[in-house]
Formats: structure tokens, C-alpha cells, sequence
């Protein structure tokens, strides 16, 4: 099965496949193709052939895939796409001289100038310029007497010869005689949705749940044998079985009970994971129970102990997986494994970590990690990156990083998340990202969406050089799982939690109170809502019971809430809907998504006026001069930062430009788009102080308005169990009562909105909302008068 052949060959070869050639029509000059010229190449080399069974190229057929993954293994060139190499597309000087030369290590560099002395220089591709040049310094590319390279001319079997022959004089055998085929598999942002059971709907789901992953994880590993699985982290918090566990007297977990998202990891055979930033919301304590039974490696490297200044958790592991290589011979290979959460959570969780840990800059935290892998011996580092994408420029303690974790140095795949997204496929936009292989500046990377919707899957090709591993190619990929059916749910995983589930069937179906009439938020982000409206009547009440004999008695109480599920993210049925009738803690849990704790405020008026310009920032700039459609909403403004501040009224003027951006940064200093901004039925006094209820996130954050506060209070309790007591046996009438609105949109403007095709039940029949048709992924499209 294993073939070698030598130098000593080539000439027979040569002579022999030339044969073959592409001779075409009568009269026209034979050409080669790509296949035949990696071939030719490779039989030149004193290097030892595989089965070419990490070949996936559908255009490469079983007699020339040995030589294409040699070919591939050994950096000489890439496929056209993932399933295309082009074997049969007829090849230019350019692409032969480029090829050749990517084979001829050299300390030296050679500038693109080199290439000047060529008359036809500007008829080269761009992308090969450096490949020509390089052979241009190196003797292997000579050019013409007229001073031409004919770059763009077919090359012809002679000059395939002489090509070959000029490569193999500059050749140093190398000794990648063998490969192995890596297989990384990872997921992210599971949020405890280990069912395919959405517990606020209280209903099976087939778009969610790490029990239908597992079945993209086994099939996937039967694949490749090779292979490492992850997790990134937003593991353990989310769902309402996430509180049952943390939280709910009946279900709490004891010392010495595994997590029920720990037990499914395990049961998959997860090899590392690392902390997300929801890890970090019950506290550490519970965090290190939650930990103290797991048998895979834990592993952060930004999370230090306060006190001393050491990593709070493993910083990074260095493990050795035993692997079948290309020749079907066992060899081992090292996989280095760190990972990073944002340094915000030392806002968002203040109360649960200030005076307990710091966080390092997680781009500087990787880096210093790098080194010390290398010298345990990593042949390959995978990064956990529990941050969004981010972009090139670093900012100390910056939340989204990954972008700038591609340039790192090292750094050979990346599985990333936080952000929900889907990589490959979001962020095209972005410099140096493939979709096509899945690679950002050259790194492969994954971000599989979240809730268990996608397994991301990393496939490294590694060939020996001395001693050591080194990757000479990647191809990244998310695979979603089936949402038509229940098809592909794991009855092992099923089995595994079925305790847990059915605690938390019985914890959120408990009745709480009755509401009069639906609760939805299919028009959160374009009315004032009610889902919002209960949230912040609830905080309200709570708030004034707390500080009634305080010295903050006095000040009036606003309250700020937010829509937490409207869509935003890529789903159009992430929206909150709890029918009218009874309503049990799951419809609670659907009206408040979040594990928050309690907080209130101290700001002034201007504070207040500050806080909503910022919230207005989900809107995009309404032209008036405009005739065609406009969209109104910012999809880059995450839902959860649109406050509404009830207790005053105001309107939004979406003709006026944001003030600040979707980080909070002032981009228009002049700009308002708040206007009429009353109190008690009086334009607001922007001097006067006043008490606003919200949540531990909010107040820990820097949000403008915020960070302006004279004063914070922060209680144990939870929003959720706010909104529990606030409706406990009693009949609510959720309607909004309308403190907020639009100022009135110019007639001409053609204003749209997206939101869920199951909202065009609830149009109002009187109203400035209406129905127009299909919009983009699966929303429908309303708009706005």
C-alpha cells in the first residue's frame, strides 16, 4: 500500500506521464494540468506516500490522492476550495513556479521588488507575488531573454520537466514521511439546554439541546479516530434547570452530586473545557462544586486569586493523545489547551468575585501561556476563546478578543463562542476571514452557535519534522443538528439527566398567579410592552419596600427593564410568549432570562436622560428624504441593553443620530435623540435624584448613566423572584402603560421592522404596525407608521 520513489525515478516518470499529457486538437501545444504536476513533483521526492485517505477533494481520484496529500501535508499547495483541488485545470507558469517554491525552505526573505526586472510583473496575480519572488531569489525561476516571465502562459510538459528538475536541485528531503489527521470537535454557550425541551414553552424542542449534538459528536468521531473534543464554556447557567440545580431548595446540588451538565460531559468523552462568564453567576463557591467531581482537564488562564496573584484555575494543560498515523503506524502527538473568559466579569458578577480574583487581559494571558506549553512539549495549541470576535485593534481588558487570538503567535486553532453566533458564516466582512475553510489570518476557528445548535469541527493535518508536529493545513466547519425532527436525539444523554429534567418539570410548572390576557415580545423593540412592564412594576415594588425607612426614602423610584428574548441573535423564535391564564415560574422564567440579583441606583435626572440615549441606540438613523425601505433596528445593539426606564415618559426621535455606539463609546456628541423626557408631568429635573431599580448586571456595568451613580445598593434576591412574588395569587393585567414612544415618524419614510412570523397574529387591528411579507432567515418583515 505504501509506495516511495526517489530522484532517480524521475526522468522515467517524467518521460512517461508525458505521455498523457493534455495534447488537445491538432495543431495546439500540449498542456498540464494541476493534478499531473503535483504528481510529477511528489514522484520526484524522496518521501514515502500515504493512502490519501485525508484527501475529502471530490475532484481527486483514488490513484493521485496519495500524492495530493503529500502535497498538501507538505505545504506545496491548497485546494481550490474545501471540496475542490482543480485537478484538471490547466496550469499557468505562475502557479507551477509558485508551487515549487513553497517546497524550498530558506532563512532568507525576498522583497516582491525582485520581480521589477520582469516586463510583464503587472500581468502576475497578486497572491503569488511573494511565491515568485521567493523563486526568483532562490535561482528556480529565470525568466526569459526578453526580460518576460510569461506568467499567465499554459505550461507545457517539456517545461514541466525542467521545472521539476530546477526544484529537486534546491530540495532538502524533508522528513514529514508521515502525517496524522487531527480531528478537533467543540462546543459552546450550552446554557444547561442538555434536553431538547424548551422549559418555557414547556414543550419538546427539536432546535436545542446537547442531546441532539451528541449525535453529531459520535458520528463525527467515527470519521476520524483522531480526535479531541471541547467545550468553551456557558455551561451551567441559563435554564430553568440551571437554577433548579443552583438555587431551588429540592434540587440544589449537594457535595458530592455531579452537575447534571458535568455527567453529560463526561458521558461524551470531553477531553478539557473552560469557564464562560455565566460559570460565575452563583458564586465561586458553587463553581467549585460544581468542578470538584469533573475527570476532564478545567483550564483558564486570565482568572487569578486576588490574594496572591496565582491562576484560580488550571491555567492550561498539556496532554498526549495517541493517534494512528498516515502509514496506520500509533505515534503520539501533544495538543497544548488553554482558554480565556472576558475580564468583564468582574462587572457583571462584582458582588459574587470583587476582593476574590482579578482578570488578565485575555489576548496577554494567552500569550504568556504560549511559551510555556511549547516547552512542555506542544506540537499543537488549541485556544478556548469565551469571547466574541472582536477586531484587529487591542484594547487592554477588552470583552471580544478572538480576532486578535488569530494573530498570536502559536496559535494553531481556535474554538470560540460568547457571542451566539456561527463561524464559518458570520463575519465575513472582517479582513482575513475564509468561510470557505473556515480560517481567520490563516487560523482555523469555530464558533458553534448556541443551546447545542452546532458541533464545531477542526480538521488538522500534522506531518513530522524531526521530532515534532507541525500543522500544514486546517479546514474549520460547523455542523448544525436536525431540527425537522427528533431524529437525532441521544437516548444516553437522555438517561443521563433524567432526574434533573423531571426536578425541573415539577420546579417551573408550579402555579405562581393569573395573568388577563397574552404576554409577548414580538414588538418589544418598536412599542412599550408588556413584558417589560411587569418586570419593571415588580423591581418597582420591590425597591420601595426595601428602602422605606433608609435615607433614600424620600426619592422617587424609576425602574429600568429590558427584552431580553426578541430575536436579535439569528432566531426568529427567540421571543417571549406566555399565554394568558394561569402563569407558573416557567413563564416567569421566560419574562425574566436571567440568574440576575437585585440593584438600585442612585442617578440624577441628566443620569436618567443619559442612560435612555444609550438605550436608543437600537435604532438605526431614520433618513426623512428617504423613499425607499429603512430598517429601524440595529441588530449589532444587543436586546438586553434597549432599557426602558419606567416612572417617566419620553419619546425617541429615530431622524437624530446615536450619541453612543453598541460599546457605550460617545460617536455623536451633540446628538438627542431623547425628547420630552417628563417626570410627575414635568419636563424632568436634570439636577434632581432619583432611586432606579435594576439588576446586579446592569448596576456592576458601565453603561452611560450608569457610571455616573452617586450610590448602589445591591440585594441577594433575584429579578426573577421578584416578579414571582410581585404576581403571587393575584390576577394581573399585563398591559403596558405606555411611558415610551416614537416621535412621530416622517409620512414618506418607509419604515421596517423583523420579528417573528408568529407576531402577525398579534398585529393590532388598530395601529401603526402591519404586516408587509417574509424577511430574511426565517423573521417575517412589519412596518412602522
Amino acid at each position: 500500500m505504501w509506495k516511495k520513489v526517489t530522484a532517480s525515478a524521475l526522468a522515467v516518470g517524467l518521460i512517461t506521464s508525458s505521455a498523457g499529457m493534455n495534447a488537445g486538437a491538432a495543431g495546439k501545444a500540449p498542456s498540464v494540468t494541476r493534478g499531473e504536476f503535483v504528481k510529477s513533483l511528489i514522484s520526484g521526492l524522496d518521501v514515502s506516500l500515504g493512502n490519501g485517505s485525508t484527501v475529502t477533494f471530490k475532484d481527486v481520484d483514488k490513484s493521485l490522492a496519495p500524492y495530493v496529500e503529500k502535497a498538501v501535508e507538505l505545504g506545496l499547495v491548497n485546494g481550490l476550495s474545501a471540496s475542490e483541488f482543480g485537478t484538471n485545470n490547466t496550469l499557468r507558469r505562475e502557479q507551477a513556479f509558485a508551487i515549487a517554491a513553497r517546497g524550498i525552505d530558506t532563512q532568507k526573505s525576498y522583497p516582491v521588488s525582485n520581480l521589477k526586472q520582469f516586463k510583464d510583473v503587472n500581468h502576475m496575480s497578486h497572491s503569488l507575488l511573494p511565491d515568485m519572488a521567493k523563486g526568483v531569489g532562490i535561482g528556480l525561476l529565470l525568466g526569459y531573454a526578453d526580460h518576460t516571465v510569461k506568467p499567465q502562459r499554459v505550461v507545457s510538459p517539456g517545461e514541466m520537466r525542467s521545472i521539476v528538475q530546477r526544484f529537486l536541485k534546491e530540495y532538502s528531503p524533508s522528513q514529514a514521511n508521515t502525517s496524522v489527521a487531527l480531528r478537533i470537535m467543540g462546543t459552546s454557550d450550552i446554557h444547561t439546554n442538555i434536553m431538547a425541551y424548551d422549559y418555557y414553552k414547556d414543550m419538546p424542542s427539536n432546535s436545542l439541546g446537547l442531546a441532539k449534538t451528541a449525535t453529531l459528536i459520535k458520528n463525527a468521531r467515527k470519521e476520524n479516530p483522531n480526535n479531541l473534543l471541547v467545550d468553551n464554556g456557558d455551561l451551567i447557567q441559563g435554564t430553568p434547570l440551571g437554577s433548579y440545580k443552583a438555587i431551588v431548595p429540592t434540587g440544589k446540588l449537594k457535595d458530592g452530586e455531579e452537575h447534571p451538565s458535568v455527567k453529560v460531559l463526561e458521558l461524551l468523552g470531553y477531553d478539557a473545557a473552560t469557564a464562560g462568564n455565566h460559570e460565575f453567576n452563583y458564586g465561586l463557591d458553587y463553581l467549585d462544586e460544581v468542578l470538584d467531581d469533573v475527570d476532564y482537564e478545567y483550564v483558564n488562564a486570565n482568572v487569578k486569586k486576588a490574594s496572591t496573584g496565582e491562576n484560580y484555575f488550571k491555567p492550561y494543560t498539556v496532554m498526549t493523545k495517541k493517534m494512528k498515523d498516515s502509514k496506520g503506524n500509533e505515534v503520539s502527538v501533544k495538543v497544548g489547551i488553554t482558554g480565556i473568559v472576558p475580564p468583564d466579569i468582574l462587572k457583571w458578577d462584582k458582588s459574587h468575585l470583587e476582593g476574590k480574583v482579578t482578570v488578565q487581559d485575555s489576548v496577554d494571558a494567552v500569550e504568556a501561556v504560549i511559551p510555556k506549553m511549547k516547552a512542555e512539549g506542544a506540537d499543537v495549541i488549541l485556544v478556548l476563546s469565551h469571547s466574541g470576535m472582536g477586531d484587529a485593534v487591542h484594547t487592554d481588558g477588552e470583552e471580544d478578543v478572538t480576532y486578535l487570538l488569530t494573530k498570536v503567535e502559536g496559535v494553531d486553532a481556535i474554538v470560540t463562542g460568547h457571542a451566539h453566533a456561527v463561524f464559518p458564516g458570520a463575519y465575513k466582512d472582517l479582513p482575513g476571514v475564509d468561510t470557505e475553510n473556515g480560517t481567520i489570518n490563516g487560523v482555523p476557528v469555530v464558533m458553534p452557535g448556541k443551546f447545542g445548535s452546532h458541533l464545531g469541527v477542526i480538521d488538522l493535518t500534522l506531518a513530522k519534522k524531526g521530532s515534532k508536529w507541525n500543522v500544514t493545513n486546517s479546514h474549520a466547519e460547523v455542523r448544525a443538528i436536525v431540527k425537522e425532527d427528533a431524529s437525532d436525539v441521544d437516548a444516553s444523554v437522555v438517561e443521563a439527566v433524567k432526574a434533573a429534567h423531571e426536578g425541573t418539570l415539577a420546579y417551573v410548572r408550579e402555579a405562581v398567579g393569573t395573568i388577563t390576557s397574552d404576554i409577548h415580545s414580538y414588538f418589544a423593540l418598536v412599542q412599550d410592552d408588556p413584558s417589560i412592564q411587569i418586570v419593571t412594576d415588580a423591581q418597582k415594588q420591590y425597591v420601595e419596600g426595601k428602602i422605606a425607612g433608609t435615607e433614600y426614602a424620600d426619592l422617587p423610584v424609576l425602574s429600568a427593564g429590558a427584552p431580553f428574548k426578541a430575536g436579535t441573535r439569528g432566531d426568529a423564535e427567540y421571543f417571549t410568549f406566555v399565554p394568558k391564564g394561569e402563569i407558573a415560574i416557567k413563564n416567569v422564567a421566560d419574562l425574566y432570562l436571567y440568574d440576575n440579583t437585585l440593584a438600585a441606583l442612585v442617578v440624577t435626572g441628566a443620569d436618567v436622560k443619559e442612560w435612555l440615549e444609550m438605550s436608543a441606540g437600537q435604532f438605526n438613523q431614520i433618513d426623512p428624504t428617504a423613499t425607499g425601505e429603512q430598517s429601524l433596528i440595529n441588530t449589532d445593539f444587543r436586546t438586553y441593553n434597549f432599557d426602558v426606564i419606567d416612572g417617566v415618559t419620553y419619546k425617541i426621535d429615530v431622524t437624530q443620530p446615536a450619541k453612543y455606539d453598541v460599546d457605550g463609546n460617545v460617536v455623536n456628541e451633540d446628538a438627542s435623540r431623547i425628547t420630552d423626557l417628563m417626570y410627575d408631568g414635568k419636563p424632568i429635573d436634570l439636577t434632581q435624584k432619583f432611586v432606579v431599580a435594576t439588576n446586579n448586571y446592569r448596576a456592576n456595568g458601565k453603561f452611560p448613566g450608569v457610571r455616573n451613580k452617586s450610590a448602589v445598593i445591591m440585594y441577594p434576591d433575584e429579578n426573577r423572584q421578584a416578579v414571582v412574588d410581585y404576581i403571587a395569587g393575584r390576577t394581573i393585567d399585563p398591559s403596558a402603560d405606555g411611558n415610551w414612544s416614537f416621535a412621530t415618524l416622517p409620512a414618506s419614510a418607509s419604515v421596517v421592522f423583523e420579528s417573528s412570523p408568529s407576531a402577525k397574529a398579534f398585529v393590532p387591528v388598530t395601529g401603526n404596525i402591519a404586516y408587509v411579507g417574509e424577511g430574511t432567515d426565517g423573521f417575517a418583515k412589519y412596518s412602522l407608521k
